[in-house]
């Protein structure tokens, strides 16, 4: 996607939060090619990312609440105290991605600790081969 059309999105969704959330101005991303976007402290709450493509995304203190990734690929993304509280990540591909300091509180679709474990490509640490 062209970061011209992205800024006008990201500035229509931004208005759209301030009027709180009514008329239309919601991010619609769904299947978008944000490859290495910078996203960083961007406001997408709320907005529709379901299948995006954000391999390597920068989203850094991005704030994610209540925004649905269903089935988004954000294997490499930084999401580094991301907001994703109450966002749905069904089926989205986390392999790989910083989680660091993220606020994961209410989110959907991240199955037991185990299981998020291996969806970052993390070997659980119970289960580590000793050397």
């Amino acid at each position: 996607m062209e970061r011209v059309q992205l800024d006008k999105i990201l500035a229509d969704h931004k208005a759209w939060v301030e009027r709180g959330r009514t008329g239309d101005g919601k991010a619609d991303l769904c299947g978008a090619d944000l490859r290495c976007a910078n996203l960083r402290w961007a406001d997408l709450r709320c907005a529709d990312l379901c299948g995006a493509d954000l391999r390597g995304a920068d989203l850094r203190c991005a704030n994610l609440h209540g925004a649905n990734l269903h089935g988004a690929d954000l294997r490499w993304a930084n999401l580094y105290e991301a907001d994703l509280r109450c966002a749905n990540l069904y089926g989205a591909n986390l392999y790989g991605a910083n989680l660091c300091g993220a606020n994961l509180i209410g989110a959907q679709g991240l199955g037991t600790p185990e299981e998020l474990l291996a969806r970052l490509g993390i070997a659980h640490p119970a289960r580590r081969p000793i050397s």
